[in-house]
């Protein structure tokens, strides 16, 4: 749950790094509110068309700043711009390309947006 709140703080935070961690992490969570807030809606009738909820779509619209952040800092921890989202206009294939990327190490050491945040958890861990 710490890597969830670490990137919600951080929900206007589009430059630095992410390690994939925190990303999946914060997917992971985010999957689990989601399904909870689905059954939630189903269960108290709060709709707002046929399959939408009313509380998955606030919780929808809360999250979606974080999520495009989180998802910006990961591609820039595996050494990519932002800008191979656009990637995610091509169906499946660009997903599966973002996908990939997701599931990359990222780079060791510092590169072009920041220091490795990987190494910087490890040295807090020592201290």
């Amino acid at each position: 749950m710490d890597w969830y709140i670490k990137a919600l703080r951080n929900y206007i935070g589009f430059g630095g790094r992410a390690r994939r961690k925190e990303y999946w992490m914060f997917i992971l969570v985010n999957l689990v509110l989601s399904v909870v807030l689905g059954i939630l809606d189903n269960m108290l009738g709060l709709h707002i068309s046929k399959d939408k909820g009313v509380l998955t779509t606030v919780y929808g619209v809360f999250i979606f700043l974080p999520y495009w952040a989180v998802q910006f800092r990961r591609l820039h921890d595996t050494d990519r711009s932002a800008w191979w989202l656009l990637l995610l206009l091509i169906p499946i294939v660009g997903w599966l390309i973002i996908l990939a990327f997701n599931c990359q190490n990222g780079t060791p050491g510092a590169n072009k947006f920041g220091s490795d945040p990987k190494a910087m958890d490890t040295r807090l861990i020592r201290e």
